[in-house]
C-alpha cells in the first residue's frame, strides 16, 4: 500500500490528515519534527510527503531544501498557514511539487495527493459514480436521478459525491463534516444534517437512511425490500429535483 508522510507539529491536524488519508487507502506515519521528517523521508518508504513549515524544530524550508540537496525526489506537498505569492514562490522554488495554503479542503489536498502520486487509476474505473438511480458524473460536475438532471450546489455535490463513494456504508457526521467542510468547520454545528436535508429534497428522501446517533447511509430506494410477511414490495420512486 501507499505510504504517506505526514509532517505537522499541530496535532489536530495531523490526527485529521491521517484518519483522511487512511480512510482513502494510504498507510501514513506522522512526525511533528524536521528532524524525523528528514529521517524517515530518506529511508525511501514514502511516497509522498505532505510537510507543514513551521515546525517545532526547524522551518519546513529547510527540511525541503536537505532533502533536495541530498538528492531525495520524494514528492513534497507543503501545507502551510503562510499564504502570501512570495511564499507560494519560494516553497515552490525549494523544491515542493505542490503549496496550499491553511484553512484548507480535504478533497482538494485528495486530489492532488493522487496528481503528485502519478498514480493513474485502475482499469475500468469509472468516472461516474452510480448507485440505484443515482448517477453523478465527476467530470462534468453533472448529477441526474433516474435520467433527470438535476441542479446540485458546490457543497450538495461534494456531500453526494462521498455518499456515492460509500454506498450503504454508515458515515457518521464527524466524517463527512472532515471530508466536505474541512478539519477547521465547527464540529458541534448541525450543517450536515441541513446538507441531507437537501439532497433528500433534490435526490429523493428514501435514499438516505438516518441511523440514529450515528449519521447517514446511502441506500438504493429502487430496490426492492422485504416487508414483516416476507413479501417484497418496490418502494416510490423519488420524487424529481428543479
Amino acid at each position: 500500500m501507499t505510504q504517506i508522510l505526514i509532517a505537522e507539529d499541530e496535532e489536530r491536524i495531523a490526527a485529521f490528515l491521517a484518519k483522511g488519508l487512511h480512510a482513502e487507502g494510504f498507510v501514513t506515519s506522522t512526525v511533528a519534527t524536521g528532524r524525523e521528517a528528514l529521517a524517515l523521508a530518506r529511508t525511501g518508504e514514502y511516497a509522498l510527503l505532505v510537510l507543514d513549515l513551521g515546525l517545532a524544530d526547524m522551518d519546513g524550508l529547510d527540511v525541503l531544501q536537505e532533502l533536495r540537496a541530498s538528492g531525495e525526489t520524494v514528492p513534497v506537498i507543503i501545507l502551510t498557514a503562510r499564504s502570501s505569492v512570495t511564499d507560494t514562490v519560494t516553497g515552490l522554488e525549494s523544491g515542493a511539487d505542490d503549496y496550499m495554503a491553511k484553512p484548507f479542503r480535504f478533497e482538494e489536498l485528495l486530489a492532488r495527493v493522487r496528481l503528485r502520486l502519478r498514480a493513474p487509476q485502475p482499469a475500468g474505473e469509472a468516472t461516474t459514480l452510480t448507485h440505484g438511480p443515482l448517477q453523478l458524473d465527476l467530470r462534468t460536475r453533472r448529477m441526474k436521478v433516474a435520467g433527470h438532471e438535476i441542479d446540485l450546489s458546490a457543497r450538495e455535490f461534494a456531500l453526494a459525491e462521498t455518499f456515492l463513494r460509500h454506498p450503504g456504508h454508515v458515515l457518521s457526521r464527524e466524517q463527512l463534516l472532515s471530508q466536505v467542510w474541512g478539519y477547521d468547520f465547527d464540529p458541534g454545528s448541525n450543517v450536515v444534517d441541513v446538507y441531507v436535508r437537501y439532497l433528500r429534497k433534490k435526490l429523493g428522501a428514501a435514499h438516505f437512511d438516518t441511523v440514529r446517533g450515528v449519521g447517514y447511509r446511502l441506500v438504493d430506494a429502487t430496490a426492492t425490500r422485504p416487508t414483516s410477511q416476507g413479501r417484497h414490495v418496490a418502494p416510490q420512486q423519488p420524487s424529481q429535483g428543479r
